[in-house]
């Protein structure tokens, strides 16, 4: 895929009112997740439930893409067609996550390293030629006295544009995912300083690296206080501490921002969305910014399924309520859309 291929299936991805739907939980996170809910953590149950999310009829009107995790997308529906085939049969673009997790950084307690670079040329090609057409790659970075290190930031920021590169040649559009942790008590100027130090080392390892930023979406969190935080800010001032920061770091030349949700609750992800979007639509920016959110859009979807079968109509219509609310916070219209029905 040349890299006007590239730029069109980035600029596909953040299509206006569409999102993507993080759906590669890990094997033993989607587990857990199934067993909070009294379900078995089996293969099998990990395959019906994204089923279930695939096969919503009208997904396809407010996601765009679906990242998806290594068991996932080689596995098949109930009427034999693979996952990914169903996703694009309804115009959803397949994506995968390429990562291998965060490990403990050597010398810094406290820190981690995203890992995976080893061997990820073939995997790449590999996930290509079964259907993927973009890819996903998380590096963690938490706020404490003493963090985030330079050390840290660096090291996470050079595997990113590592990857990046990689992902480009092989034809995949590279989801860059540097995510500061809503873990701890800081401030939302504590978060300010480490996004801001964060998003200024990746894109100098992006461009070091050959990354054409025509053919990316970042993913980054959203400037907010930690969960713990004393008299946390509020909406309009995440919206405008995110937005002055992705202005300040994140070149015109990438096509759009999908925020993470990064363990907000559903609402709050949803109204900072809309605000973040409201404030565009006031100041202008030269990127989309959309979602890519992943317990925020399924995790009341989850419950109601239950595991029963009987639920599969009624977990799939909170399911799509969920999407059309975040698709409508994406166009900036949340809000007035919930008066509107009142």
């Amino acid at each position: 895929m040349g890299m006007e291929e590239l730029a069109t299936t980035a600029r596909e991805l953040v299509a206006a009112g569409k999102g993507i739907l993080a759906a590669d939980e890990s094997n033993g996170t989607m587990s857990r997740r199934l067993e909070s809910i009294g379900v078995e953590p089996t293969s099998e149950n990990r395959r019906n439930w994204r089923q279930l999310i695939f096969t919503a009829d009208g997904f396809a009107e407010y996601v765009s893409g679906v990242i998806l995790f290594d068991e996932t997308i080689r596995q098949s529906a109930d009427d034999g067609r693979r996952l990914a085939d169903i996703l694009s049969d309804a115009g959803v673009i397949s994506g995968i996550k390429v990562d291998k997790g965060t490990h403990p950084l050597a010398g810094r307690p406290g820190e981690l390293v995203t890992e995976g670079l080893d061997g990820l040329r073939g995997r790449l090609a590999e996930y290509h030629d079964m259907g993927a057409r973009f890819t996903k790659w998380r590096a963690v970075i938490s706020i404490g006295d003493k963090t985030p290190s330079d050390y840290c930031i660096n090291v996470n920021a050079h595997a990113l544009g590592r990857y990046a590169a990689l992902a480009q040649e092989a034809g995949l559009v590279p989801i860059v995912e540097p995510e500061v942790l809503m873990d701890g008590s800081h401030s939302i100027d504590s978060c300010y300083k480490a996004t801001q130090r964060t998003l200024s080392r990746v894109f100098e390892e992006l461009s070091a690296q050959g990354v054409d930023l025509r053919g990316i979406i970042v993913k980054p969190n959203m400037v907010i206080s930690g969960h713990e935080a004393p008299g946390r800010a509020a909406t309009a001032e995440v919206a405008e501490h995110t937005l002055a920061c992705l202005k300040e770091n994140v070149p015109a030349d990438v096509p759009g921002i999908a925020f993470l949700s990064g363990g907000q609750g559903d609402e709050e992800a949803t109204q900072n969305l809309d605000a973040i979007n409201r404030d565009i639509s006031d100041e202008g920016a030269p990127w989309e910014v959309t979602f890519s959110y992943g317990r925020a859009l399924v995790a009341t979807a989850l419950k109601t399924w239950g595991g029963s079968p009987s639920n599969l109509g009624k977990a799939q219509n909170v399911l799509l309520e969920r999407c059309r609310q975040t698709s409508d916070a994406r166009r900036g219209a949340y809000s007035r859309a919930g008066r509107l029905s009142e």
